[in-house]
């Protein structure tokens, strides 16, 4: 397909993934109040938030459009959420034609894990984000009064969603790195302590709270999911041994030569002349 041809396909397939998040967004508005009652859920539990009004949660705003772009960010979160579907779709049917059969077989793998892996991380941040907010809000003083504004405590929980949701994504990438040919079996066993040290490392730094009892919620299962991972490396480098010969040698180091074998073939070359 000529260069022009692409960009106008690639044009299409956006204006489609556009027009799916336009249609999600405006869905997302109409549903503001039931998204936003399920975000402001974990703050509400705590007694910090009923010190203004000991019936009602709150939360507050500091200018005179924080409510409307409130309102329009939620609006968007659930129109890329709602709309993912047709934009991925659109995506993969775009970069599709110009992949390999076995390379397909990878997206689908990949694409089928990285789904629930990415939720999965989500419903753990959703769970732990009430806690990390109880652990600092509990230095507050008594004669101190919390305002904590919409904007700041979005800012908090949507980060906590994305941070869990995509690194529990990175177990994910040794095993395909590793079924790509990239990454051995052998090189993550001797790099395992340096890389469950990067991981503590890691969530220590990406946690927005970097209380104590978020980073080993996210540190943990990580953990946890890693050695998933490397024993799925090494199975697949052991099944890849026992079809290829050759498959333990280095870059460097001489495959064995059969003679007899070779022999064998030069003589009945030989006789067929």
């Amino acid at each position: 397909m000529p260069l022009v041809e692409h960009l106008r396909e690639l044009r299409n397939r956006l204006v489609k993934a556009i027009l799916a998040f336009v249609v999600g967004a405006v869905v997302g508005w109409l549903l503001f109040d039931p998204v936003w009652d399920f975000l402001k859920q974990p703050y509400c539990s705590l007694p910090q938030s009923h010190v203004v009004d000991k019936d009602e949660c709150s939360l507050f705003v500091n200018g005179i459009f924080s409510s409307f772009f409130l309102k329009l960010k939620i609006a968007c979160i659930i129109g890329a959420v709602l709309s993912a579907p047709v934009w991925l779709y659109q995506l993969w049917s775009f970069v599709a034609p110009g992949l390999y059969g076995r390379e397909r077989r990878w997206t689908y793998v990949f694409l089928g894990a990285a789904v629930p892996l990415f939720f999965v991380g989500t419903a753990l941040a959703y769970v732990t984000v009430d806690k990390g907010l109880a652990i600092f809000l509990g230095f507050i003083a008594d004669d101190v009064l919390p305002l904590i504004t919409v904007d700041s405590y979005l800012g908090y929980v949507l980060t906590m969603l994305l941070v869990f949701g995509l690194t529990f994504e990175l177990p994910l990438f040794v095993v395909v790195l590793n079924l790509a040919g990239v990454l051995s079996s052998e090189r993550i066993r001797k790099s395992q302590r340096m890389i469950l040290f990067g991981i503590f490392v890691f969530a220590a730094v990406a946690t927005p709270s970097a209380d104590p009892f978020t980073m080993l919620a996210l540190a943990l299962p990580t953990v946890l999911l890693f050695e998933v991972a490397a024993l799925l490396a090494f199975l697949n480098d052991r099944r890849r041994s026992r079809h290829d010969p050759y498959a333990e040698l280095t870059d460097d180091e001489a495959s064995p030569l059969d003679l007899e074998a070779i022999d064998a073939e030069l003589e009945k070359g030989g006789r067929t002349g």
